[in-house]
């Protein structure tokens, strides 16, 4: 009776399991190089998106500007500093190359978050 029940058993052969393994060792091997470039890339994009938040804060000002002086204003007249400017969420901010017809971006993730690592630059044309 047990030689039944031993020759009515079904189940895989060690050289399935290990093409099993083969296949699957393959497709890890293609597959994770490529979710770490996703991943680096959509850190970026969103740090792309902070940046066109950025020029839209610095269009925001000049736009109070004219609307309160009435004449376009010189960058030296826009505050770009502090936390209502530096501050977008898990992107840090920064405003550099600043002269009378634009300002440079640049948007950093911060630590600690999921955008770390993430950066991108910009430039937001002043009104003429």
């Amino acid at each position: 009776m047990l030689k039944k029940k031993l020759a009515n058993q079904k189940g895989f052969t060690l050289i399935e399991i290990i093409a099993v393994l083969v296949i699957l060792g393959i497709l890890a091997a293609v597959a994770v190089p490529k979710y770490l470039d996703l991943t680096t890339e959509s850190k970026n994009k969103a740090a792309s998106a902070a940046v066109a938040e950025g020029m839209a804060r610095v269009n925001m000002l000049s736009a109070k500007y004219i609307l309160s002086n009435g004449t376009i204003p010189a960058t030296t007249n826009l505050t770009l500093t502090g936390a209502d400017a530096t501050d977008a969420g898990d992107f840090t901010l920064a405003y550099t190359g600043v002269n009378s017809t634009s300002i440079t971006i640049t948007a950093t993730g911060k630590a600690g978050t999921g955008a770390a690592g993430g950066t991108a630059t910009g430039t937001a044309q002043m009104p003429q």
